[in-house]
């Protein structure tokens, strides 16, 4: 059965390096019980057999929520839990060799810079693209430089695929985010690094409903 990508506001993604001591199954299951219905389980530097240990949890949390689990780069991680895709930059494994490893019926999402990589990816048979960063970010340690509103207004007018802003996106500047067309979100360090992640949640939510 082909894995749905979720109509929703806020794609969640993981940070252990970000959440103040808490394990990432534990801001997994805060993620989840604030109302996000998309998690992303992104760690570069961490030993294969925790992100397996975590991932399977994550998994269960995520089955047991209704929400959609994705898994960053490692596809023969998300075969093993059985997540629901696997997204992939532009440095990585090709989207289209993904989709060998995973089959038809996992979702695969790429991230995208540009006007030309937005199109490659419908080209692609990509099912959602990441636009960004919107913004400078720190969280993720070779990051592109900041596309702004302009390639972010292209995608809205031009790319019939779901997308994801991302970037540096928080609660002071989001709504003017999804004035630009985003209705999905990615906020990373404003929600996991935050103390009541609940909160951060309610908060950036009711910030980006205000556009």
């Amino acid at each position: 059965m082909k894995r749905e990508y979720p109509a929703t506001d806020i794609y969640g993604i993981l940070d252990f390096g970000l959440s103040k001591g808490r394990s990432n199954v534990e801001v997994a299951d805060q993620l989840l019980a604030a109302g996000v219905k998309i998690i992303q389980y992104r760690e570069k530097d961490r030993k294969m057999g925790v992100m397996l240990e975590e991932c399977r949890a994550i998994r269960e949390l995520t089955r047991k929520a209704g929400a959609c689990f994705i898994i960053n780069d490692f596809a023969e991680l998300a075969l093993l839990v059985d997540a629901d895709g696997v997204h992939v930059g532009q440095e990585d494994l090709p989207a289209q060799e993904i989709r060998k490893l995973v089959g038809p019926d996992r979702i695969v999402g790429l991230s995208t810079h540009s006007p030309e990589q937005a199109r490659a990816a419908v080209a692609a048979g990509v099912d959602y693209i990441g636009v960004g960063p919107i913004f400078a970010t720190q969280t993720k340690k070779d990051a592109s430089a900041p596309v702004g509103y302009e390639y972010l207004d292209y995608v809205a007018k031009n790319i019939n695929l779901p997308f994801a802003a991302i970037g540096g996106i928080k609660a002071h500047n989001i709504a003017e985010v999804a004035a630009h067309g985003a209705t999905c979100c990615c906020i990373i360090s404003a929600i996991v690094g935050a103390d009541d992640i609940g909160a951060a949640v309610r908060d950036v939510r009711a910030a980006m409903h205000r556009a």
